[in-house]
């Protein structure tokens, strides 16, 4: 092989491998740049989930606001429930004080009534009798004493006396329906209060609604105290 022929080889030899390594750095170019895209890729997609800057001003703002306003609802929305049971409870017990008022009206309205028929009837009403059994002088309490209110008075005369008009407690003197002490209190109510029961329940009567109220009132009393 002649000197010209060697080198041709060489020449072609490098210009091959010259164009190979052409081939194998555009190759690892185009991989490089098709590596770089992706990460760049994978990049941006990270970066556009997180505010930056003003927006993550405002979005922080946003937030703030949104905790405001439900801060603000749920203050309110606690007030309104408030208000609303106090409102109940005042409305129950307004309508409680009213029943109570009426009822108080009405105790006293028959009391005063009672004390009006025993003032406008009283015992001269009643024939005058030298003695009486229980069931007449009852028959007389129950004409002078309000309907809803006897069985309270019966229950004291009961207790007091079992209705005997003449009954005396030997140890203090106590006398008649209702025990008065001293006996002469019954005078208040007629001067024939020894012989007259309806005299001496006109005096009970009397004494039950002005001390109490009304009989059965003076009963609680009496059943709390075992005297009235």
């Amino acid at each position: 092989m002649s000197r010209i022929s060697v080198r041709g080889v060489a020449v072609a030899s490098a210009t091959a491998v010259t164009a190979v390594g052409s081939v194998v750095g555009v190759a690892s170019a185009d991989t490089q740049q098709s590596n770089g895209a992706e990460a760049a890729s994978a990049d941006t997609t990270l970066l556009a989930d997180i505010p930056a800057g003003q927006q993550a001003q405002v979005q922080s703002a946003s937030l703030t606001q949104q905790a405001e306003a439900q801060a603000v609802a749920a203050d309110s929305s606690g007030k309104k429930d408030a208000e609303e049971a106090a409102r109940k409870v005042a409305a129950q017990t307004a309508v409680a004080k009213k029943a109570a008022a009426e009822k108080a009206a009405k105790e006293r309205a028959e009391a005063k009534a009672a004390a009006s028929n025993v003032g406008a009837g009283g015992s001269s009403s009643f024939p005058v009798q030298s003695s009486y059994t229980v069931a007449q002088i009852q028959a007389m309490a129950s004409q002078m004493v309000a309907a809803d209110q006897f069985q309270c008075f019966s229950h004291i005369v009961d207790h007091e006396s079992g209705w005997n008009y003449h009954a005396v407690n030997a140890s203090s003197g106590a006398y008649g329906l209702f025990q008065a002490l001293p006996a002469g209190k019954y005078a208040s109510a007629g001067a024939d209060w020894q012989t007259n029961p309806a005299t001496q329940i006109k005096w009970g009567l009397n004494y039950m609604n002005t001390s109490y109220g009304s009989p059965c009132k003076a009963w609680s009393f009496w059943q709390a105290n075992h005297w009235y």
